[in-house]
């Protein structure tokens, strides 16, 4: 009874039946609107293939460097481990009583550079190369008549990588003209 009376109320409205136009400029009218909705629903689509394919890059970029944050903290173990190796002297390293203990530590230090290496943590390189602000932070300015202008001659402070990510630039000391 409800889809009569709605009927009804548009023969009122309208004065006649809806579409009482010529047949032809009705077809016209609804190809027109089939048209339309037709553009509408290839428009949600896309709209939603593409919410779609963001969602999945944002949630590999999220796996990918869900480390990061640990990865951080665990460069300063890494940095007072290899400090711990470079100021035991050389007369030191041949005693029998500390060579156990020198060897845990370069065991530690090796395997946590293999765990770098397995989870994409890369060292950056700085000795030798051209300052890049995008991976090195100079710290001073070095007087070098045997080094270009520009380049790393010392290394204050390793820096890291986690893939193409940086992790910690490289504190180093960059060559001026002498």
């Amino acid at each position: 009874m409800n889809e009569e009376q709605d009927v009804q109320d548009q023969v009122d409205i309208n004065g006649g039946q809806e579409g009482d136009g010529a047949p032809e400029q009705d077809f016209a009218d609804l190809v027109k609107e089939l048209e339309e909705v037709r553009q509408h629903v290839l428009y949600a689509q896309a709209e939603t293939q593409n919410v779609r394919r963001r969602l999945e890059q944002e949630k590999l970029t999220a796996a990918t460097y869900a480390a990061t944050g640990f990865a951080r903290d665990m460069l300063s173990v890494k940095d007072n481990l290899d400090r711990a190796l470079a100021a035991v002297p050389d007369e030191l390293r041949q005693d029998e009583k500390l060579k156990a203990l020198l060897t845990g530590i370069e065991a530690t230090a090796r395997e946590l550079d293999s765990v770098f290496a397995r989870n994409g943590v890369t060292k950056v390189e700085a000795i030798g190369k051209a300052l890049d602000p995008n991976r090195h932070q100079a710290m001073v300015e070095i007087p070098s008549a045997d080094a270009e202008p520009g380049t790393i001659v010392q290394e204050m402070q390793a820096g890291y990588m986690l893939k193409d990510r940086l992790l910690r630039p490289a504190l180093v000391g960059v060559a001026k003209k002498a």
